[in-house]
């Protein structure tokens, strides 16, 4: 018995490790780090202006694999499901793309879901040093609720499950 439980206690280490894992520089409970876009007209987004709202932040690539097998499931069971919620916003940051890298992405895959390039990792050198796709919920009060690394459809749906948790 004291070996299933050290096993236990192991294993749920590793998992949580996994989500913080030595590349991520913001954990869960911290405060989420600002930062702004410029939109193709020239205006600015800011994720502090977001506060109230439950924000979620995906960083892709559009030659990563997971990343590619990730975002219909973004579009589908998240964004179309919510994207009329004023209490919540989807920001999805091409880490090292430009705009026209992120439109041409979008319109090839027939995304509805808002897109933002991040050409110099500046917004995502905020949150890590290396590996996507990378998915951060922030809360109402602008707090990391959620840190997730890679892609598997159960933690995703655990994600969707704290998203509907925190809009209540």
């Amino acid at each position: 018995m004291k070996k299933l439980t050290i096993f236990i206690l192991l294993a749920f280490f590793a998992l949580n490790n996994y989500a913080q894992d030595e590349f991520t520089l913001v954990k869960e409970g911290d405060t989420a780090p600002d930062f702004s876009i410029t939109m193709e007209d020239g205006s600015v987004k800011k994720l502090s202006d977001m506060k109230g709202k439950v924000v979620w932040i995906n960083f892709f690539a559009n030659w990563c694999p997971p990343c590619r097998k990730e975002l219909p499931h973004l579009e589908k069971e998240v964004y179309q499901k919510l994207k009329q919620n004023k209490n919540f916003e989807v920001l999805v940051i091409g880490r090292e793309h430009d705009w026209e890298t992120v439109n041409k992405f979008k319109a090839d895959n027939n995304y509805t879901l808002p897109f933002y390039p991040d050409t110099k990792r500046d917004i995502f050198s905020k949150y890590a040093k290396q590996n996507i796709p990378r998915n951060f919920i922030i809360d109402k009060d602008g707090k990391i609720a959620v840190a997730s690394i890679g892609f598997k459809e159960d933690e995703f749906n655990k994600i969707i499950e704290k998203v509907h948790e925190l809009l209540k």
